[in-house]
């Protein structure tokens, strides 16, 4: 038996037996991104509550000055930067003035469009990244292979499958 048989096999019997009658994959789908998004929150409070304990940095402030450290340049349009963390073009002009309050980025206008802004990692922002990049993922881990201990409320014991059936759709 190969392996897309395999995965055939369980998603048969998934959906057979956990949908109720006339429930179709759209429920199935919904529950499945349900518990990804319910596992996704509780992982992200946990991460952003360690942050900033240990290092004075919220989530969101963390992951920003990630993606910059990681862009060509160090630096991003304030629009792109929105994308990446997932916030509006409004907030992430907010987010971009707290990390300049920190020290962590600076702005730049854009030499082709003078409407356009970027936000620069500092050499702060890039220590910062440095200092907590290890142990940041260190916590991941922990969480993660923790989680049935940790998140007692989540159903974790369908995770796997619900994956798959989000996985199928975007492979």
């Amino acid at each position: 038996m190969t392996l897309s048989t395999c995965h055939a096999m369980v998603k048969c019997m998934y959906m057979e037996s956990s949908e109720p009658k006339g429930g179709g994959v759209a429920r199935n789908l919904s529950a499945a991104w349900a518990q990804v998004a319910a596992v996704v929150a509780a992982v992200d409070a946990t991460l952003g509550k360690w942050l900033m304990d240990n290092y004075g940095i919220g989530l969101t402030d963390y992951r920003a000055i990630l993606h910059l450290s990681r862009a060509s340049d160090s630096e991003l349009r304030i629009h792109d930067l929105a994308d990446k963390v997932g916030l509006s073009q409004s907030s992430a002009t907010r987010l971009v003035g707290r990390l300049e309050g920190k020290g962590l980025v600076a702005r730049d206008t854009c030499p082709d469009d003078a409407r356009g802004v970027y936000a620069v990692v500092t050499n702060s922002g890039l220590q910062a990244v440095s200092d907590i990049r290890t142990q940041y993922e260190a916590k991941i881990r922990e969480l993660l292979e923790s989680a049935d201990r940790q998140y007692p409320q989540l159903d974790l014991a369908e995770l796997d499958r619900s994956f798959e059936t989000i996985s199928e759709l975007i492979s």
